[in-house]
């Protein structure tokens, strides 16, 4: 495996390979990230991830100093699950004196996610879309935890024409059932066992629409009761979306639905989802 911190050293080790698969990361790795790394090694003739705490997506009132970070051991990782190369650049690499330039994304960032961390998406795309254009990979993989971040880069390659196909691999959770997150790190034990409820929130949700109910009101009542058998649990929203545009739905028809929540759990903050199918 070769770790290169210069776009320059990335672009001449990529020219030499055909099909090359690429997961991006912030690092801190788990079992979700190496998911996605193993299913890159598998799918194309090179693997490559990236190492990058990206500071345009944090706001100031967020956690980008204290992000956990673990260099040597997240290469370690992707060593042992078979990644070829590593494009592992400092802040001044990806955005050098005068970078000025912003990738915004309209509707589906305005809401959920978009609403309560304003600037994130713009911070995200920005950074995927460089990402996209200095590896130039074949396929790009991404978790499907973050499902709103996968429905804006979606659209990012979609309406710029980037010739990549994005692969969304499902959540990678615990035994028992809660999903994979760097942010884990930050619970204490019982933090992490009240963090539960969040998967068991998701949980109800299809229960009752595999029991055969669509409205959308009641099945965010039933996440709204499970969140709130536990104090300690704050939620910031609780979602039943449009899977494409990300807008609240009064019935889920048949196109389905996303079903989505961001909790507090303490100090740290976590995202969940389930999608329903029609």
């Amino acid at each position: 495996m070769i770790v290169l911190p210069t776009i320059k050293g990335f672009r001449a080790a990529r020219a030499k390979v055909a099909t090359l698969g690429f997961v991006p990361t912030m690092g801190f790795l788990h079992e979700g990230h190496l998911a996605l790394v193993r299913r890159a090694v598998a799918e194309n003739e090179v693997a490559a991830a990236s190492l990058f705490v990206n500071p345009t997506q944090f706001s100031p009132n967020e956690d980008f100093a204290r992000y956990p970070r673990a260099r040597e051991r997240d290469l370690e990782l992707l060593e042992s699950a078979g990644c070829d190369m590593v494009f592992a650049p400092e802040a001044d690499e990806m955005y050098p004196a005068g970078f000025d330039t912003s990738v915004h994304i309209g509707g589906i960032t305005e809401v959920l996610e978009g609403a309560i961390r304003p600037g994130h998406f713009a911070g995200v795309a920005t950074v995927v879309a460089k990402l996209l254009n200095i590896v130039q990979p074949t396929s790009a993989y991404f978790g499907q935890k973050d499902a709103q971040q996968v429905a804006v880069i979606q659209k990012l390659v979609r309406d710029l024409d980037i010739p990549v196909q994005v692969v969304v691999h499902p959540t990678v959770r615990e035994l028992d059932g809660l999903a994979l997150s760097s942010r884990n790190s930050y619970l204490s034990a019982a933090e992490r066992q009240n963090a539960l409820v969040l998967s068991r929130a998701l949980h109800a949700v299809e229960r009752l629409y595999g029991a055969g109910e669509r409205s959308a009101e009641i099945l965010r009542a039933a996440m709204a009761t499970e969140i709130g058998a536990v104090p300690s649990a704050q939620p910031d929203y609780m979602s039943v979306a449009d899977p494409i545009t990300l807008q609240e739905l009064g019935t889920v028809g048949p196109e389905g639905a996303l079903v989505s929540l961001a909790v507090r759990i303490g100090a740290t903050r976590l995202i969940d989802n389930v999608v329903l199918s029609g």
